[in-house]
């Protein structure tokens, strides 16, 4: 795929015969392996290191506007370092109380929805029956269940001394990551002079610089607007559980402010745990329902009219791409990797415009109103597409396509 004359993909000599190529797409898929392979070993290193640089972009317009009055980078980087422990520390001792009400009501909770479940189970009593007619007797169903009870009894344990186990981890790699955004936030525009040094030509070094420049602002744009919004459907999500009756109304809203920096995943994770907390605490089945869907139409205001709305368009991104983003870095990072996969793919997006030969992979990864492209005519893909998209299979879709290439041509 070409860009006047550069190309997306390394374009081999003329001469090269097809074995040649082959072996050298071999070459880079084993490149592509062998990087993912690494991401996923040195995730203990490179997740901390991954939040630091971006944290770095996110306060650097910060960092520079309190230089340019007088304000030391040091003082700065201190300042907004015990600004994130103030603001972390404030959130889980507001989140504590309710989570360990929650956990000393685990007892309860368990014993309300096995009554919950129960009635389910009696409204089956007869496919149940017949199952067990097939199946063994009544005491090997007890057995069952002992084995169950004593199974999720040693789940419990693991996932007790699990969490012990990481929470050292954890704090390590959270103050790993605050110690090295403080340096690189302290030693002012060290890191940039650095990148801009490594290119040759004038013009190449003030192209890196700008992209510098347009990462700082396209992260902090994003990532301003969207802790913004997410404040606010934390705030209308707490209110809306209150409303509801809902116990650790304050909870709910902490987690929703937390969860949807997640894309999609995060979402569908709210809904669940408010559907199953409320079918703890509420009878019937109809309370959960509409408290689980409380929360749904909630996200589904904020994702699909509020964030497209305040969030730039030269910031969207494409669904898919976000959702498959998504995905491969939580299968990488678990759940860091979940929140750091769109922040990636903005930077990804910023520096696409910048190098050359990589402005299509920047307009894939872009929503549905891209950027124009400098180097392709772009009414003309677009009335491919649009003439494309009337046929009904692909002979039609030939024929339909044919006079713009003739037009063109």
């Amino acid at each position: 795929m070409a860009i006047g004359d550069r190309h997306i993909f390394p374009r081999f000599g003329q001469g090269e015969g097809k074995s040649s190529r082959a072996a050298n797409w071999a070459i880079i898929g084993i490149f592509l392996i062998m990087a993912f392979a690494a991401l996923a070993l040195a995730r203990d290193f490179l997740m901390p290191v991954t939040m630091a640089v971006l944290l770095f972009f996110v306060f650097t317009p910060m960092r520079r506007f309190n230089r340019r009055r007088g304000i030391p980078d040091v003082a700065t980087a201190m300042v907004v370092t015990l600004g994130i422990i103030v603001v972390a520390g404030v959130i889980a001792y507001a989140a504590s109380g309710p989570i360990n009400s929650a956990i000393d009501n685990v007892p309860t909770i368990s014993t309300r929805l096995e009554q919950k479940f129960e009635r389910v189970r009696e409204s089956m009593r007869d496919i149940q029956q017949a199952a067990a007619e097939l199946d063994s007797a009544q005491i090997e169903e007890r057995e069952a269940q002992n084995r169950e009870e004593i199974k999720i009894a040693r789940e419990e344990e693991s996932t007790l001394e699990t969490v012990a186990k990481l929470t050292p981890q954890l704090i390590g790699q959270v103050v790993f990551t605050l110690i090295l955004m403080f340096f690189m936030l302290a030693s002012g525009d060290l890191l940039y002079l650095k990148i801009v040094q490594s290119f040759e030509t004038m013009a190449e070094k003030r192209n890196a610089y700008l992209a510098l420049r347009e990462i700082e602002d396209s992260l902090g744009s994003y990532l301003g607007a969207i802790t913004v919004i997410n404040a606010c459907l934390g705030i209308s999500i707490g209110l809306a559980m209150w409303a509801w009756g809902m116990p650790g109304a304050l909870l709910f809203g902490i987690g929703a402010f937390l969860l949807n920096f997640v894309p999609y995943l995060g979402a569908i994770a709210g809904v669940m745990i408010s559907g199953l907390v409320a079918l703890v605490v509420m009878p019937g089945l109809f309370g959960p329902a509409m408290v689980a869907s409380t929360y749904l139409a909630l996200t589904a205001l904020e994702g699909q009219i509020i964030t497209p709305y305040f969030v730039s368009r030269r910031l969207q991104m494409n669904a898919v791409v976000v959702f498959l983003s998504v995905a491969l870095w939580a299968w990488l990072w678990s759940v860091i990797g979940m929140v750091i996969a769109v922040p990636v793919l903005v930077v990804a997006r910023v520096l696409a415009e910048h190098v050359p030969g990589l402005e299509k992979f920047g307009n894939f990864l872009a929503g549905e109103d891209p950027p124009r492209l400098e180097d392709e005519e772009e009414e003309d893909a677009r009335e491919i597409v649009e003439r494309g998209a009337e046929a009904e299979d692909e002979e039609a879709a030939r024929a339909a396509t044919a006079p713009v290439v003739h037009d063109s041509d």
